[in-house]
């Protein structure tokens, strides 16, 4: 049994052209506020925890609804792919680039629609109360 086959990713979303890059999508049962110094960003009681792995494991990353911010962001004019949630739209605070949101994932990552993620050296993530 190897990390990608056992059981904690038995539901594990899946790149068809390359099975060990995948993601598991998490509930987070505890209450999710995310800062930009003192802007609070987002408040949220339904965000959603993403672990990935591709070319290495990477950090988990917090996301929230779009109906969970707080703050105003901005769009920039950027977008990547990913192979497992598809096109990434960024957004910015003040000007600067401060995250990004799946927008129209694709049909396997439907979950993530409308949610936002920040980049983990801008925002501080606070859990709980």
């Amino acid at each position: 049994m190897t990390l990608e086959t056992g059981p904690a990713f038995e539901n594990a979303i899946r790149n068809p052209d390359n099975p060990s890059h995948l993601m598991v999508i998490k509930d987070i049962s505890r209450r999710i506020r995310i800062y930009a110094g003192a802007t609070l960003l987002a408040d949220s009681t339904s965000a959603v925890r993403v672990i990935e792995a591709g070319k290495s494991i990477y950090d988990p990353v917090v996301y929230v609804s779009e109906a969970d911010l707080i703050a105003e962001l901005g769009r920039v004019v950027k977008s990547t792919h990913c192979p497992i949630k598809g096109d990434a739209s960024y957004v910015s605070l003040g000007g600067d680039e401060i995250g990004w949101v799946y927008r129209t994932p694709i049909d396997m990552a439907k979950r993530l629609t409308a949610h936002y993620a920040f980049w983990p050296d801008k925002v501080r993530v606070v859990e709980g109360e």
